[in-house]
């Protein structure tokens, strides 16, 4: 059984180091972080883009300073139009710059760190496609949830949830939606976008610095992967043990079955003959008398002559063992041979038969000698 066991550990070590192996990279795609910034470094790849608002006959201006390792830009919102407008997009777009629609339906939130001199309240929109509505050639088809933050002279850090962006007023009425229609879907974003606000200052030079821009989500459907995959491991690594348990157990028996034969009623003993008077008289009587109940020390002494020292020493030195453990041993050996040949004997009546009056002594001392209760080995030796 010991180099079963010794399998077991290397099989339970290897199940446990593949195990933290498939959690952590569960984990890491479960909990997702994505940094924008420094752009070269973004796993989804983006370009920088000024917007204003020319298309309504304003005169808004946005300059980019910085697009590589922060959003720096200066902007000028101007009063000249009813709603000014000057803004800086993250287009996303393919290894050869060819723009394309992102999928951040993984991701929750949105956070950065915003800078502004003067203070300033800006908003950000999550640019997406509305398949009713969105058309490719009409900018203003796309559906742009937004969210208002404000920054001053020190970086303040900004948390925005990108599940919970309001529909503006004015594109769900352009497009004669109801008001409460604010479902988005985050699937197909073509660009996300930092602008001005209408509580944002006009008619002057404004800096905007924006710095750490990382998208975070959680993907749920790698931890339920996660759960099947230890599932099938442990649940398998079960099954086998428990079968390998077994055939281990059913060969150990087996080999114990077969070392202890020797000491058995049925089977010749390894005595030389008249090599010792006394012990070939100690052995022969045990080996006839061990299933009588009332057999005792006393009554061994009585009946061939030897006194109890010398049965003690006698059994000490042929085998090892003390008179009652030399006993003990020959009737749970013989029990153990009724238990694996005898399908209909019950374990009361094997009992009995050698020489335990006793049915809950006898489980006891049988589970101590076999390392199981001879219901069990019973089962084992008929599969």
């Amino acid at each position: 059984m010991l180099a079963f066991y010794k399998k077991v550990l290397l099989a339970l070590a290897g199940l446990l180091l593949l195990s933290a192996l498939a959690a952590y990279w569960c984990m890491q795609r479960t909990f997702l972080q994505l940094s924008l910034l420094p752009a070269q470094q973004s796993a989804l790849p983006w370009s920088a883009e000024a917007g204003d608002d020319r298309y309504w006959g304003g005169d808004s201006s946005v300059k980019i300073n910085d697009a590589s390792f922060s959003i720096d830009a200066d902007i000028k919102v101007s009063s000249k139009v009813e709603h000014p407008f000057a803004s800086v997009s993250l287009v996303f777009g393919d290894a050869k710059g060819k723009p394309v629609l992102a999928n951040l339906a993984s991701f929750q939130t949105i956070s950065f760190s915003a800078k502004c001199a003067p203070a300033n309240v800006l908003t950000f929109s999550l640019v997406t496609v509305d398949e009713k509505i969105t058309t490719a050639s009409d900018p203003l088809s796309y559906r742009s949830p937004s969210a208002f933050f404000a920054c001053d002279e020190d970086w303040t850090p900004v948390v925005l949830d990108l599940t919970r962006l309001e529909t503006p007023q004015w594109w769900l009425e352009r497009f004669h939606l109801k008001l409460s229609m604010k479902e988005y879907q985050l699937k197909q974003v073509p660009k996300l976008l930092f602008a001005s606000s209408p509580q944002s200052p006009t008619d002057l030079e404004a800096r905007v610095q924006l710095n750490e821009i990382t998208l975070m989500g959680r993907d749920w459907r790698y931890l339920y992967l996660l759960g099947v995959l230890l599932l099938l491991a442990w649940g398998g690594f079960g099954f086998w043990f428990f079968r390998a348990h077994s055939r281990a157990l059913i060969a150990d028996l087996q080999s114990r079955l077969q070392k202890d034969r020797p000491l058995v009623a049925y089977q010749q003993l390894s005595v030389e003959p008249q090599r010792d008077k006394d012990t070939d008289a100690i052995l022969r009587f045990m080996a006839t008398e061990y299933a009588n109940a009332e057999l005792s020390l006393e009554l061994m002494v009585s009946r061939i002559g030897v006194s109890r020292t010398k049965i003690n020493d006698i059994l000490k030195a042929e085998l090892g063992f003390t008179f009652t453990g030399y006993l003990n041993k020959l009737r749970l050996t013989e029990a153990a041979r009724l238990l694996a040949e005898q399908e209909e004997a019950n374990i009361a009546q094997i009992a009995y038969s050698v020489g335990y009056n006793n049915v809950s002594y006898f489980n006891k001392l049988f589970k101590e000698e076999y390392g199981c209760t001879p219901k069990t080995f019973k089962s084992l030796c008929n599969k």
